[in-house]
């Protein structure tokens, strides 16, 4: 099994426990799925592989590559932003952040692991319920969020962490235009700039979540000015730190918020 990225690849092994070998393509938190360039041993994993696993909204495009030059005769292909039903050019790609679906997710990689090996349907559905059951106190930390900070004014550097924020029932104020422009690589325009700093100097967010993984000389600005204008800064990273399993990861996050909203 074959996953573009840890995050995925993580959730894959809990589900496919001893009877499943699973790679993962992108695990450095240095590493830009948009800019990835595939390698001939990532061909060689891919085609080799019974499962595969993408996200799709063209965050890891490089897989486009290493499907259509393999063989697909026996593969399965999981896109999750198809099971999902999400789509179009302006939708969030950062899928595994969206708690609430987590389920579904999983449902989908182990009905794959059942089709490919459906002698061990009753491992699987074990391991599948093992893992809802962990997702419990994430569940948690986000409803406890959600009862008692709704509607709490927050931003973000760029909108890694929006469907976990979301699920929270926090409000996001950072300017679009900002977002999409640290998010694409790009320098955000004068304006969004001033828009973004007012929030912090008129005290109109109470939280910054700040992609650690992904800085540049604004985004590290900002987080100055967030902090000594005694704004809590909450870092996020897109890849699952080493060490930590999925559900650690984002717990731990969570946590990070709820502890700077004092909930």
């Amino acid at each position: 099994m074959v996953a573009a990225e840890n995050v995925y690849g993580n959730i894959a092994s809990q589900l496919g426990g001893r009877l499943v070998d699973v790679t993962s393509i992108i695990t450095s938190p240095t590493a830009d799925p948009h800019l990835y360039q595939p390698t001939a041993q990532n061909a060689a994993e891919v085609g080799g592989a019974k499962v595969v696993i993408e996200n799709g909204l063209g965050y890891d495009a490089f897989m486009d590559k290493l499907l259509s030059s393999t063989d697909t005769s026996n593969r399965t292909t999981i896109t999750v932003a198809d099971v999902l039903h999400i789509s179009g050019a302006d939708a969030n790609p950062h899928l595994w952040y969206d708690v609430p679906k987590l389920p579904d997710v999983a449902r989908a990689f182990s009905n794959a692991l059942i089709a490919a090996g459906p002698g061990h349907r009753s491992y699987f559905l074990e391991r599948l319920r093992r893992f809802d059951r962990s997702l419990l106190p994430l569940q948690e930390a986000i409803a406890r969020i959600k009862t008692n900070a709704a509607g709490a004014p927050v931003a973000y550097s760029e909108p890694v962490p929006g469907y976990l924020l979301e699920a929270a029932g926090l409000t996001v104020r950072t300017p679009d235009a900002f977002a999409r422009a640290i998010e694409e690589g790009n320098d955000p325009s004068p304006q969004s700039v001033s828009e973004m700093e007012a929030l912090f100097t008129n005290h109109r967010v109470r939280l910054l979540l700040y992609n650690s993984q992904a800085t540049s000389p604004i985004t590290a600005r900002l987080r100055t000015l967030a902090s000594s204008n005694g704004i809590p800064v909450v870092a996020v990273t897109e890849t699952l730190p080493i060490g930590l399993s999925f559900q650690e990861w984002q717990l731990r996050q969570a946590d990070a918020i709820a502890r700077a909203l004092g909930v």
